[in-house]
Formats: C-alpha cells, sequence, structure tokens
C-alpha cells in the first residue's frame, strides 16, 4: 500500500496574499483606489491584523499594493522592473536553457506582429514612434548603448500592439535577453540596425508574413552566437 505524502500547509501569509489579490479583482479595483483598513481586511479573512500586515508588506514589494500615513492601502501601479529583478532568481526560470528562452521570446515577439501591424494601418503614428527609436540606433557609440536601444525597440514593438500583457510578459524575460544581446560584437551592429528598419518596412507595409520571417530570423542570430561560442 502505498504511503500518502502529508500535504505542505501553505503560510497564512500566502494565504492572505492571494485574497487580497482575489479581492482586488473581485471589486474591479483600479491603481489608486482605496481598499478597506486593516482591521476590517483581518475580519473578513478572518486573519491576526499581522498575518495581513506581512501579506501587504509582499504586495507593496512588488507595487501591487501602496500604503501612505493617512491614506492606508491603495491599489498601486504595477512595477514591472521590481518584478522582473524579484522574479529573475527564480529557480524554475534559471533552470530553462538558453534555447528555451529565445523560443519563448520569439512566440512572443512574432506573435505580436499582426497586433502591430494593424495599429500602424489605422494609426500612423504608431509606426513614426518605431521609426525614431529604430533611427536612434544609429548614435550609439557603446556596446551598452546599442543593447539599452535594442531592448527599448523591441519593447515598443509589443507595445505597438497595444496589448499589454505583452509587454508585461517581454519585460520579465528582458533580464534574461540582455544576457544574450551582450554576446553582439561591434561589427553585427550594421546587421541589426538593418534588420530591425526591415522588420518596420514591412509592418508598414502590412507584410506580415514576412516580417514573421524576419523577426524569427533577427532573433535566431542569438542561437547561432550562442553555438559558435559554445
Amino acid at each position: 500500500m502505498t504511503e500518502l505524502q502529508t500535504l505542505p500547509r501553505p503560510k497564512i501569509r500566502d494565504v492572505v496574499v492571494e485574497r487580497l489579490k482575489s479581492f482586488i479583482v473581485a471589486e474591479g479595483l483600479n491603481p489608486g483606489d482605496r481598499l478597506p483598513t486593516e482591521t476590517v481586511l483581518a475580519a473578513r479573512f478572518g486573519v491576526s491584523r499581522l498575518s495581513l500586515r506581512e501579506a501587504t508588506k509582499s504586495l507593496e514589494l512588488l507595487g501591487i499594493l501602496t500604503s501612505k500615513a493617512g491614506v492606508g492601502l491603495t491599489v498601486g501601479q504595477l512595477d514591472m522592473e521590481r518584478v522582473t529583478n524579484h522574479l529573475g532568481f527564480h529557480p524554475a526560470l534559471h533552470r530553462a536553457s538558453p534555447l528555451q528562452l529565445l523560443e519563448t521570446r520569439i512566440l512572443i515577439e512574432t506573435g505580436a506582429l499582426p497586433y502591430a501591424a494593424r495599429r500602424m494601418q489605422e494609426d500612423p503614428g504608431v509606426g513614426d514612434r518605431l521609426q525614431t527609436l529604430a533611427d536612434q540606433f544609429r548614435s550609439a557609440r557603446t556596446l551598452q548603448a546599442w543593447i539599452d536601444r535594442d531592448i527599448e525597440f523591441h519593447r515598443a514593438l509589443l507595445d505597438a500592439s497595444g496589448l499589454t500583457a505583452l509587454v508585461a510578459f517581454h519585460d520579465l524575460l528582458s533580464i534574461f535577453f540582455q544576457r544574450f544581446r551582450a554576446s553582439v560584437k561591434m561589427a553585427e551592429w550594421k546587421q541589426g540596425v538593418e534588420s530591425h528598419q526591415r522588420v518596420l518596412d514591412l509592418l508598414k507595409a502590412n507584410d506580415v508574413p514576412a516580417a514573421v520571417d524576419e523577426l524569427r530570423v533577427h532573433i535566431e542570430s542569438h542561437r547561432i552566437r550562442m553555438q559558435e561560442n559554445s
């Protein structure tokens, strides 16, 4: 007879964190909206004020909640930089191979292109903003400056889709993409600039399949460099 293993009991703090998040969603609260007082929330969840405070501190760390004297708890504006830095050390993400992360990036970024192309047709200003970023590559004088512009361009490409959740995914993985981009050599800068411009030109022409192919080749250039350096 197989012995049943005892399931670990979740910490009260973690349970309260989940209840707080569910409360925010159920009540339809937006950034800046106030939550009930600690006393009311603690009674609602059947926990001590100390347990509630531990949970709110965890959510404050990620920017989900803010606490101010005289105001109390309010819904915060999620700070993806904090989230990225916080989860960047998560063992599950570190166990993912570089190739898995690149495949994830390909899925995220190419999947956004049809939406970006549609918005560019509806609003030429979307394409103009991307063009401004693409033009800035030529002013980069150091590798880090080029990498920073590269990250900004790809983030803006996702932002152009209008799908804000995709931008959040990109921010979460950018800590790893930085590692791949750091392998770019000075001689490859020009090739990267030209590739960005081709993607942009194809989107402006509403040729989504060709833009997807170009972006995939652009991202997979990191795979080639990793294989050369292995």
